[in-house]
């Protein structure tokens, strides 16, 4: 009996020799993690709804920090803030006559003016009386005198006494305390709901809270925005992260803040990240996660915040990482 041929022998020889390479070369999966770079949305609203006046970004633009990303008609915001304007001057105005003299400048000065008048008067009827009382207790003058003096002098007090409780009563302000205090109240409501507006026009052109990218735009200028609905969503630079995955008999080594290295593909060179979150329940290793030996092993999800580079790399990105 002939032996098999020669083309089947060297078939076989080549693929021992083949499986025989992979064997002692394939890379153990168990010093390696799989996974992908995330990023966290901000998804990017106004409060209120309105007609969208502007959007001067577009997907896939990179923008900085405090770059205005869209805007709504102003013309009903401008309109509340310059209400909220006049209330204040108004409340403002009624807190200012409330606390004023109710007599003007020039009603005071005729008031001055008597009591000065006054207050001359008293002094040169006292002066009468008091020669009148010394000529009576020598005896040169009549009881009559002296009460005619007396009474002059009483008379010209109570002129001065009266006059000074007029300029008193003028120098109040024209408000009781307690509405005085109700006007202050009035104005700073008044300040509240002219910052809040205030606060509301900026809110109607929000700006991109950090550098990063412009994923997606969901309205276009002139269509109508409902309130909180997002016009904008952008991948800030800075929440870039590593979703990996770690077999549950390798996970009790692993800690917050530890550094792990990884590489992807056009990567070039082997990068480090920190991890900053561990899931505290295990799960089975996710279907775009997996390899022919170890799609249903019990794996922990782990993360790593990525630092800021030039050009971060696009979430979804697969990544293989290893312990420091």
């Amino acid at each position: 009996m002939s032996g098999p041929p020669k083309p089947v022998i060297a078939i076989a020889v080549l693929a021992l020799a083949g499986g025989g390479y992979w064997y002692f070369n394939r890379t153990d999966e168990s010093a390696q993690w799989l996974g992908y770079v995330a990023a966290e949305t901000a998804y990017v609203a106004a409060p209120v709804s309105g007609r969208l006046a502007k959007r001067p970004v577009n997907r896939g633009e990179a923008v900085e920090a405090g770059a205005v990303l869209f805007s709504l008609d102003p013309e009903t915001a401008d309109a509340d803030a310059a209400r909220a304007e006049a209330q204040v001057a108004a409340a403002a105005a009624q807190q200012a006559d409330l606390a004023q003299a109710r007599q003007r400048a020039p009603e005071l000065a005729v008031s001055r003016a008597a009591e000065a008048a006054a207050s001359a008067q008293l002094t040169k009827v006292q002066a009468d009386f008091n020669r009148v009382d010394a000529l009576a207790r020598r005896g040169f003058a009549s009881r009559s005198q002296l009460d005619a003096a007396r009474a002059a002098r009483d008379g010209a007090a109570a002129n001065l006494a009266q006059t000074r409780a007029q300029i008193a009563s003028g120098e109040l302000t024209a408000g009781r305390q307690g509405q005085i205090a109700a006007a202050g109240a009035d104005v700073a409501a008044s300040q509240a709901a002219l910052r809040a507006q205030r606060q509301r026009r900026r809110e109607i052109a929000p700006v991109a809270p950090e550098k990063g990218v412009v994923e997606q735009t969901f309205y276009n200028p002139g269509e109508w925005v409902p309130a909180n609905a997002p016009v904008v969503s952008v991948l800030p630079d800075a929440r870039r992260k590593l979703r990996f995955y770690v077999p549950q008999d390798r996970i009790a080594a692993l800690r917050p803040g530890m550094t792990v290295t990884y590489s992807c593909d056009g990567c070039g060179a082997a990068r480090q990240a920190r991890i900053s979150y561990i899931a505290p329940r295990a799960e089975f290793t996710p279907p775009v996660i997996y390899s022919e030996r170890a799609r249903a092993k019990l794996v922990f999800l782990v993360e790593a915040a990525l630092p800021a580079e030039a050009k971060p790399l696009p979430p979804g990105l697969p990544v293989e990482v290893v312990p420091q």
